[in-house]
C-alpha cells in the first residue's frame, strides 16, 4: 500500500477537456501521472464515486471553494480521483462547477487505484471495485502526507485537513 515517502506509481489517469488547448483535445485526454506531477505540488483526494452523497455534498464542494487557499499554499494543482470513467468525471465535474479548480481524474479501470494498494471492495453492493476515500500531498511526484479513511466514514480526507498539512 502506497505511504508518506513513495513517489506515486507509475500509471495514467483520464480528463474529459471541456475546451481544446495545451495540446489538449476536446472529449477524453489520458495524462501520464509522473509527468503531470514533476516538479510540481499536487494536492489529491481519491473518493468511491462520482455523484454519490458524501461525494458530491461534502467532498468535493470542500476543495471548489478551497481552491484559492491551496493555490496561495503552494499547490499546483487539486486532483479528485475515482474509478468512474472520463465521461462520468467530465458531467460531475460540469455539476460541481470545479471549472479552473479541481482536474477531475478518471480511473476507469481501477489501474492507478490498484497501483496505490488503496482500492475498496464494493462488489457486494453493485459497484465493484473502487478507491478507498484518502487525501494525499504530493511533491515531485512523492507522497508527502497521507490521509486514509476508515470505511464509511469522511474525517480525515477532507479539504481543511489537507490545506492544513499544505501550510505547514
Amino acid at each position: 500500500m502506497l505511504k508518506v515517502g513513495d513517489h506515486l506509481p507509475a500509471g495514467s489517469l483520464q480528463e474529459f477537456i471541456e475546451v481544446e488547448g495545451d495540446g489538449c483535445s476536446l472529449g477524453p485526454n489520458t495524462f501520464d501521472v509522473q509527468k503531470l506531477t514533476a516538479g510540481k505540488t499536487v494536492a489529491i483526494f481519491a473518493l468511491p464515486g462520482a455523484f454519490t452523497p458524501t461525494c458530491s455534498a461534502q467532498h468535493v464542494p470542500g476543495y471548489v471553494a478551497a481552491a484559492d487557499e491551496f493555490k496561495a499554499a503552494g499547490v499546483d494543482e487539486i486532483w479528485c480521483v475515482s474509478v468512474n470513467d472520463a465521461f462520468v468525471m467530465g458531467a460531475w465535474g460540469r455539476e460541481q462547477k470545479t471549472a479552473g479548480k479541481v482536474r477531475m481524474m478518471a480511473d476507469g479501470s481501477a489501474t492507478f487505484t490498484q497501483a496505490t494498494g488503496l482500492t475498496l471492495d464494493l462488489v457486494a453492493r453493485g459497484m465493484g471495485l473502487r478507491s478507498q476515500r484518502y487525501s494525499m500531498l504530493v511533491k515531485d511526484g512523492v507522497v508527502k502526507t497521507l490521509n486514509i479513511e476508515a470505511p464509511g466514514k469522511f474525517e480525515v480526507s477532507d479539504a481543511a485537513t489537507l490545506l492544513a498539512q499544505a501550510k505547514a
